[in-house]
């Protein structure tokens, strides 16, 4: 910092940073020095917790942080899925394997767009879109295959259409996470 022709060292340190006069611009003289020593607070050490902060995945977003907006996204997507299935099935009466890919396909677009922006903070690129396309084609299959199973194991039942939804989308959504981290968004 330079005031009224006096150059001045602002040191934030532990160590002692001896600066040499400088020149003041276009005039030839040397300006005197004046150092400043500002001792700095040590940290205080951070409280005991799980690893939950790593290598993120691609971002600069810890581990707890995804998770966090994983779920809440998986949230609202669930509810894009749910609300289309429940409608396709029971509304216009559309067959259950039907009803529920067009809500899975809905309700994973929607999770990929605010997953790649918002939870992982990734940039676009084509290649972890086609990584993409393959895991969803994968949990699609898994979805689909264990709420079809469930929704007619289940018989008659009231909750039979929740709870097929419910353990699918959990298992579905696991599978997910864990290859959206450590494979789909790691990938420039």
């Amino acid at each position: 910092m330079t005031a009224e022709g006096v150059a001045v060292s602002v040191l934030i340190s532990m160590e002692t940073v001896v600066t040499a006069p400088r020149a003041e611009e276009g005039r030839g003289r040397v300006a005197p020095v004046t150092l400043v020593r500002v001792q700095a607070e040590p940290h205080l050490p951070l409280p005991a917790e799980l690893p939950l902060v790593d290598e993120p995945a691609g971002t600069e977003v810890d581990l707890k942080t995804q998770i966090i907006r994983f779920t809440l996204t998986g949230g609202l997507s669930a509810i894009v899925d749910f609300g289309l299935y429940v409608l396709l099935l029971n509304v216009l009466g559309l067959p259950v394997s039907i009803a529920k890919s067009i809500g899975f396909i809905a309700g994973t677009t929607t999770a990929y767009l605010i997953n790649r922006r918002w939870t992982f903070k990734a940039p676009p690129s084509r290649a972890r879109f086609a990584a993409v396309v393959a895991l969803y084609a994968t949990t699609f299959a898994v979805q689909v295959g264990i709420n079809q199973v469930l929704y007619y194991a289940i018989g008659e039942q009231w909750w039979r259409v929740p709870l097929a939804f419910v353990v699918a989308q959990g298992t579905a959504t696991v599978i997910n996470f864990v290859v959206q981290r450590l494979v789909i968004f790691k990938i420039r």
